[in-house]
């Protein structure tokens, strides 16, 4: 079997196409899933930063945030940094945090 030119061309057309109307599926707006949000004490590079990740419910990372300091600054930066790079369709309507008091002063200055 060979492929020709032709055969080439006419699947790289369709490509972009079947992208897109796959892209509905793999990202359905209305299968928003609740993000969870927490902090966690890591070592980098020999030092001990803060990470903070955003995992939605399947356990894909959605955005991390590395910072010195675990502190209601750092909580805002890194939720307008993560709400500002998602869809509008994709923010959803219940963001699950561990209790930190940080993260109710961060959400308050962002309302």
């Amino acid at each position: 079997m060979s492929i020709t030119p032709r055969f080439i061309a006419g699947f790289s057309a369709t490509t972009p196409e079947i992208e897109n109307r796959l892209r509905w599926y793999w990202r359905n707006p209305t299968d928003i899933s609740p993000w969870h949000i927490y902090e966690t004490y890591v070592k980098v590079n020999g030092r001990w930063v803060y990470l903070y990740p955003a995992v939605d419910l399947r356990g894909h990372t959605i955005d991390f945030h590395l910072s010195a300091r675990c502190n209601t600054k750092a909580a805002y930066r890194f939720l307008g940094k993560i709400l500002n790079n998602v869809k509008q369709w994709q923010i959803p309507q219940l963001i699950n945090t561990d209790k930190a008091p940080t993260y109710g002063c961060a959400l308050s200055l962002l309302k």
